[in-house]
């Protein structure tokens, strides 16, 4: 089902080559995740975390091989909103792209926020506020001018978070003590569980090329490549980082501080290693809010040209073919949040509209047609089942507060197509 096909006939310009996709997919995923929640998750399960690690990289191999799937057959600017409207039905399509923007318009203005804090550290003359607005308004200028020049941008930062990383793993394999690993398992393996539901976000920037997919050349070739070579290259390094961490530093050192790696990294004996993660932390910071106003201005985009947004923001700049409406809106609502702090119950919801939107990622492989799929019904069953369990392990106010925002999108598009005059027109093409 493709209700309103003609809303697809503005494309936007397709530079993405296979490298700048590998790196938009990196640059997505190495990011707070593996700097910040190693030490959440080591507190949680001792050195099983790593074993929550394993289970988190699997979940996300899942969702990474539906979205890739779904990608190559439907390579618009969206994502899972544009194939759920597509395969499941146009409701479903919008709970996505809300869940989507729900979980990472907050998010924008507060990875500033912890870009600038780790500048700070670096260079402590740079005040953390205006760092945080300056860098917003640079990234937001940056993706203006084109995809292409962002997605160079874009590899430049992920060569240096990749470098710090492996200096981090060579300088802390002759620390390992085997002595840190034991006991392993202080909390039984429901710690280790629990932590796999902490870690699987420290993954899921894996489908940012999806939701770009409309700017990637060669779509069905290169979107399943770039994004099974960013997880896998992401997964890689995370067990590196996470057993040399934990095997140099102990898990009870880890979970002691809010900077895991910087505490490990101070029993090494290689120098220059904490400096080196707090380079590392800065860029991967920095990629990742570069990733969150081209995959949210994308959003965006595609909900406007359905018709789910004001139609506003469907506008493609005309030299430069980028929805550049809705990068202007993503850049300022980041630098609000920058300036005024985020709602605390928004942030809390993200983890669990995530969830939603990957699992209706998954359901949307399934319904896909045979001749399509790429891969096998267990792949989009497992990862469905996995997103569905791992939203279930959050806490209660949590789920709750998802819900909640869940039910304002519903009513949003509820009442706005009608006084559009778009919700008649829908409910006669499901007919």
């Amino acid at each position: 089902m493709d209700p309103d096909r003609s809303v697809l006939a503005s494309d936007l310009r397709r530079d993405l080559r296979l490298l700048e996709a590998v790196a938009v997919g990196l640059g997505a995923i190495i990011g707070a995740g593996i700097f910040v929640v190693t030490g959440v998750a080591a507190g949680v399960a001792g050195p099983a975390f790593l074993v929550g690690l394993v289970i988190a990289g699997g979940v996300a191999t899942c969702n990474a091989l539906s979205s890739a799937q779904l990608a190559a057959t439907y390579p618009q600017s969206g994502g899972t909103y544009e194939y759920g409207y597509r395969v499941l039905h146009p409701w479903l399509g919008f709970v996505a792209g809300w869940m989507f923007l729900i979980s990472k318009l907050a998010a924008g203005g507060t990875v500033a926020i912890g870009f600038a804090g780790y500048l700070n550290a670096l260079i402590p003359a740079i005040p953390e506020r205006p760092a945080a607005v300056g860098i917003v308004v640079l990234l937001t200028a940056i993706n203006l001018i084109g995809i292409r020049k962002t997605g160079r941008l874009n590899i430049a930062i992920v060569a240096i978070s990749l470098a710090t990383l492996s200096y981090f793993v060579v300088g802390g394999l002759p620390a390992i003590d085997i002595a840190n690993l034991s006991p392993f398992a202080p909390q039984g393996w429901r710690g280790a569980a629990e932590s796999a539901a902490l870690l699987f976000f420290a993954y899921t920037g894996y489908a940012r090329l999806a939701t770009l997919g409309e700017e990637v050349s060669d779509p069905k070739n290169t979107i399943p490549k770039a994004i099974m070579l960013a997880l896998g290259i992401a997964i890689l390094l995370y067990m590196l980082v996470a057993l040399v961490a934990v095997g140099g530093a102990g898990a009870e050192a880890m979970a002691a501080t809010a900077s895991p790696l910087e505490r490990a990294a101070q029993a090494f004996p290689l120098p220059g290693v904490a400096l080196a993660v707090a380079i590392g932390a800065t860029t991967a910071m920095l990629g990742v809010l570069l990733s969150q106003i081209l995959g949210i201005s994308r959003m965006l985009f595609a909900m406007a040209r359905r018709h789910d947004l004001p139609g506003f923001l469907a506008h493609v700049h005309t030299r430069f073919e980028v929805p550049d409406r809705g990068i202007l809106l993503t850049g300022l609502a980041a630098i609000v949040v920058a300036l005024f702090g985020t709602l605390e119950f928004i942030v809390a919801a993200a983890s669990f509209s995530i969830l939603i939107y990957y699992m209706l990622a998954n359901l949307s492989a399934l319904r896909m047609r045979p001749e399509d799929k790429l891969f096998p019904n267990w792949i989009p069953v497992l990862g469905a089942i996995s997103c569905a369990a791992l939203a279930l392990t959050l806490r209660l106010p949590v789920i709750l507060s998802g819900l909640g925002l869940l039910a304002a999108g519903l009513v949003w598009r509820l009442v706005y197509r009608r006084l559009s005059g778009r919700g008649l027109a829908e409910s006669e093409s499901q007919s």
